[in-house]
């Protein structure tokens, strides 16, 4: 099982050109944090996999990172392991940064409105407090 320190060693990277960051409560809870800890080894694996391709590649694929439409900027990234569709939500704030607000496996074709309505919220929440 991997620890709090590992998480952010694997994901919360800094980079020239793009920075990944997990979104925080008011009380300083990260719900991303929280949920890539819960994950098994192989899923935590390939999700860590994948932020390093988003955070990395000029260009990348859809098959890693796209918008949803009809949504308030929300992105969508994206990965599988072992048959299970793992997903963290997120956005843009400036030209370089995202903010990841919400993880979930999912489990129907389209993208829970619910999942959808927490990562909406937790970006207007987020740029209240992280005015540009």
């Amino acid at each position: 099982m991997q620890s709090r320190v590992d998480v952010y060693e694997y994901v919360n990277f800094r980079m020239a050109d793009r920075r990944i960051e997990f979104y925080k409560t008011e009380a300083g809870k990260s719900p991303v944090d929280e949920f890539l800890l819960g994950l098994p080894t192989k899923a935590f694996r390939k999700i860590t996999w994948v932020l390093q391709i988003v955070r990395s590649l000029p260009r990348v694929p859809a098959e890693y990172l796209k918008k949803l439409t009809d949504t308030d900027e929300i992105w969508e990234v994206r990965a599988q392991s072992s048959r299970k569709e793992i997903r963290l939500l997120g956005f843009w704030h400036g030209g370089n940064l995202i903010v990841l607000t919400n993880g979930f496996e999912k489990k129907e074709q389209k993208t829970s409105p619910s999942e959808i309505a927490i990562a909406e919220q937790r970006r207007r929440d987020y740029i209240r407090r992280n005015p540009l």
